[in-house]
């Protein structure tokens, strides 16, 4: 027909969006390499033409900042590095995590930022208040569905509960724990036509988490018909919580691509080409499926942006083997532990590591993992990056390789006395030269002799094994501790206590002898699981390590203090119960909360081949045993979280240093045991 023109040609049957998520390494409060890291991962964006980035939670603060965050200075600081950073997203679009006062509330909020300038602040709805996380100690939930404005420099954004049109994309967003509930927002945002939604998170490390994240991740992406980009935190960012990065990115419940975990980098950026036609067909196809109409639209803020045409390619979601691998546990408690331990020391700046080895199971996992932080970060980032990252430790100016540089941070030292047997010093010492770590020995036997003759004049009494059995075997504890402190004070030095989370659980440890350190990386883990690790070690190890055929000099012996006499024979098993035993007692009373008897009946059916008897007088040590010793619990060092079975009364497990006992419970249990 004449004066009609005819319909524009289509330039492409697919509108590909190219899109990020990057993981960063944040330090609570350290304003300008968190700003750097920001910048560096922006750019390397850029440079992949990304359109759309996620960066993590509170990436500008630190997600760690603690009662920090309710300090003024800190939420202007912020502002301040928001502002900065803010040229840095001309042509792109990117998120940025940060803390938000409004109305006397403070937010978690995501501001999202583009082409150069503030679009709006999304706040957090459900906040992260168990286990590790504290936040509604420092942060408001922000009511579902309504929205605000926040003025800032003069200017005024909107806030809230919102979602984004950016040329065209419409972007929502779950913020970390936003995602992990019931009534997560993304099917309102998936209602209100969201092509996009953004996850910036602070998720710690746990053993198997990152297969949850998989899970929620994909089922959004499928359930709301979207693009889904999970970004994380990445290493020991405050101190006691890892986070293990993992960037995932899913497009209509497929995994498009999925970043590194446990990296040495200061960031890592994972991309991927999502088709947003195919997202928005696939939802409309689905016949549960319903738009919300609105009238208004008054929670879309909307912007213009043009988006690079790109063509398809060809996608392969690349894991690295260790992730499908037969020893995932194994492989992921030695990087989470290794990268903490590489953070805290260059984060704190010491200047290596000193570990008392006793040429048992727990100092040696303890240098083990020491070493392995060197090679795995060597391995990563290659020799001249990972040692400008300690470059301010000048110990290590004159190392050309992994194995001297562990030499020149690690120093293990096996302190003897008269009850100390050659089997442990000789495994110490094949130990400590088999990861190249210094070692040194000192003899302490004339200062527990001291000691002892010290107090035995003073009372009156020559001290003996018959009476004083404990007491004796803790001066031998406690005497190796100020030669190791002195030691690693004259090196500028971490001193790594060595204690794990049996041994926590019951007091089997001497306070100010073997809990002596600045950190305690192995407090987190129970000791049958330290045992397998360390069996693995010797015969597979991690993969790019390898095998250490030098722990078998540790793995045959059995556990032991070696605090009495070599006639005494002590076992640690022999004096408190079988390790599996104790770790399935603790698991059943601390993280799942049995009472005494229900304990008792759990461990008739897991271990029928002890006696009645046995399991009676076990489960009652166990429990008096935890009582009396809450006291040691809150004196621990900083440990590392791995699980959700951790006992640190900071950040998981509180439990009163005097309490009744469980006298009541017990008495049932015998009771109950009387009958049965």
């Amino acid at each position: 027909m004449d004066g009609i023109a005819p319909p524009p040609a289509l330039e492409s049957a697919m509108q590909l969006l190219h899109v990020g998520a990057a993981v960063l390494n944040q330090t609570p409060l350290a304003w300008e390499s968190n700003k750097l890291h920001i910048r560096a991962a922006i750019e390397a964006a850029r440079r992949e033409r990304v359109s759309l980035l996620c960066l993590p939670e509170l990436c500008i603060t630190g997600y760690g900042c603690e009662d920090a965050f309710l300090s003024p200075s800190v939420q202007r600081t912020a502002g301040e590095l928001l502002s900065e950073i803010l040229p840095d997203t001309r042509g792109i679009v990117v998120s940025l995590g940060v803390p938000l006062l409004f109305n006397g509330a403070l937010y978690n909020t995501a501001c999202l930022a583009v082409d150069g300038e503030i679009l709006g602040f999304v706040a957090k709805r459900f906040l992260a208040g168990d286990g590790i996380h504290y936040e509604p100690r420092w942060f408001k939930p922000w009511p579902i569905g309504r929205r605000a404005e926040v003025q800032l420099g003069g200017r005024s954004f909107p806030l809230g509960d919102i979602y984004f049109d950016v040329g065209g994309i419409k972007i929502g967003f779950e913020i970390c724990e936003d995602a992990w509930v019931a009534n997560r927002p993304g099917g309102e945002l998936a209602r209100r036509g969201v092509d996009v939604i953004f996850n910036p998170s602070a998720s710690h490390f746990a053993f198997a988490k990152a297969e949850i994240r998989h899970r929620f991740v994909l089922e959004g992406s499928r359930a709301f018909g979207v693009s889904y980009l999970y970004s994380n935190l990445l290493g020991n960012e405050a101190g006691r919580a890892i986070y293990d990065g993992g960037a995932l990115i899913a497009s209509a419940g497929q995994l498009v691509a999925a970043g590194p975990r446990f990296s040495f980098a200061d960031f890592q950026l994972t991309t991927a080409l999502v088709d947003v036609d195919a997202t928005r067909m696939a939802r409309a196809g689905r016949g549960g499926f319903q738009s919300e109409i609105s009238a208004e639209m008054d929670d879309c803020i909307r912007a213009p942006f043009a988006y690079p045409r790109h063509e398809p390619r060809a996608t392969a979601v690349r894991q690295a083997a260790w992730e499908t691998g037969p020893h995932v546990k194994e492989e992921e408690f030695t990087r989470a532990i290794a990268l903490a331990l590489f953070d805290y020391l260059r984060k704190s700046r010491s200047r290596g590591f000193v570990v008392s080895l006793s040429g048992g199971a727990d100092s040696a996992a303890v240098s083990c993992l020491v070493a392995a932080q060197v090679k795995l970060g060597v391995g990563e980032l290659g020799w001249d990056a990972f040692r400008a990252k300690l470059d301010y430790i000048p110990e290590i100016a004159t190392a050309t390789d992994a194995s001297q540089l562990i030499h020149s941070l690690l120093t293990c030292v096996y302190q003897s006395t008269r009850n100390s047997g050659q089997i442990t010093r000789d495994a110490a010492r094949q130990v400590a030269e088999a990861i190249g770590a210094q070692f040194l020995e000192f003899d302490v036997d004339s200062l527990v002799q001291s000691y002892i003759g010290i107090v035995s004049q003073a009372i009156g009494r020559p001290l003996n094994w018959e009476t004083d059995d404990l007491a004796l075997q803790n001066i031998q504890a406690r005497a190796r501790s100020p030669g190791v402190w002195l030691l690693a004070n004259l090196r500028g030095a971490l001193l790594l206590a060595t204690s794990n989370r049996s041994e926590a659980a019951v007091g089997y440890t001497t306070m100010d002898g073997d809990t002596s350190g600045g950190i305690s990386p192995i407090a987190g883990i129970d000791k049958a699981f330290l045992r397998r690790w360390l069996l693995w070690f010797e015969r597979h190890g991690p993969e790019g390590i390898g095998p250490l055929p030098a722990l078998a000099a540790v793995n045959r012996q059995q556990p032991t203090a070696e605090l009495r006499p070599p006639s005494a024979s002590q076992t640690d098993e022999a004096d408190l119960m079988p390790y599996e035993l104790l770790d399935a007692i603790e698991r059943a009373a601390i993280r799942d909360k049995r009472s005494p008897l229900e304990v008792y009946q759990l461990m008739q059916a897991e271990f029928p081949q002890y006696t009645p008897q046995q399991r009676l007088a076990w489960v009652e040590r166990f429990f008096r045993l935890w009582c009396r010793n809450q006291w040691k619990r809150e004196r621990y060092a900083p440990s590392f979280h791995v699980d959700d079975e951790n006992l640190d009364p900071k950040t998981w497990c509180r439990f009163p240093i005097l309490s009744g006992g469980f006298e009541r419970e017990l008495e049932e249990l015998r009771a109950y045991a009387a009958k049965h």
